[in-house]
C-alpha cells in the first residue's frame, strides 16, 4: 500500500512539475486568436497596367471590383488563392502609389476589437464596408493602416472564397 501511495505521489509531483515547466511562453499567451493575413492593399500609379500585370502575367483572377459612376473600376480585388487577395486602387495625389494597408481577417471582429482596446489600442467601432464585411482600422507604429475584417456569409470576400476553384 505504501508503495502505491509513493508511486501516486511521485506521479502527481511529476505531472505538476511538467505542467509548470511546459507552460506556453508569454508571447503565445498574449496572442489574439483567430487572426490571419487575408489581403494587401496597394495604390497603383496606373490601375489598368497593374491589373494587366497581376491578371495576365501573374495569373491572378479578379474576384470583384467597385466602379465609379462612369463604370471605371476604382478598387479591384484579385484572388491569389482561396483566401488571399490583392486589393488594387488607383493612386491619387492624396493617396500616392504604394502600400495602402494590410488586411487581417478576424474570426470574431468584436472580440478582436475588445482585446485591442484592453491593450490600449485606439480602435473605431466596426462598420459594414462596401464589400458587405464588418471592418475597422488601426494604425501600426509605422503608420501602416491595418484593416481588420470579418467575413460573414454575405461578404464579397466570403463569396469569392467559397467559389474558388
Amino acid at each position: 500500500m505504501r508503495r502505491t501511495i509513493s508511486a501516486v505521489g511521485l506521479f502527481g509531483a511529476g505531472l505538476l512539475l511538467g505542467i509548470l515547466v511546459t507552460q506556453p511562453g508569454t508571447a503565445q499567451a498574449d496572442r489574439i486568436e483567430g487572426l490571419r493575413l487575408n489581403h494587401v492593399g496597394v495604390y497603383a500609379k496606373d490601375l489598368n497596367e497593374s491589373l494587366n500585370f497581376y491578371t495576365k502575367v501573374m495569373g491572378f483572377q479578379e474576384a470583384f471590383s467597385f466602379k465609379d459612376k462612369s463604370g471605371n473600376p476604382t478598387t479591384v480585388y484579385l484572388q491569389i488563392n482561396r483566401d488571399t487577395f490583392l486589393e488594387l486602387a488607383a493612386a491619387t495625389p492624396e493617396r500616392p502609389a504604394g502600400l495602402s494597408h494590410i488586411g487581417i481577417w478576424a474570426d470574431d471582429l468584436n472580440a478582436t476589437v475588445a482585446a485591442l482596446r484592453q491593450r490600449g489600442v485606439k480602435v473605431d467601432d466596426p462598420r459594414v464596408g462596401a464589400s458587405k464585411s464588418p471592418l475597422t482600422n488601426v494604425m501600426d507604429p509605422n503608420g501602416v493602416r491595418v484593416e481588420l475584417l470579418e467575413y460573414g456569409p454575405e461578404s464579397l470576400q466570403r463569396k469569392a472564397m467559397e467559389s474558388w476553384k
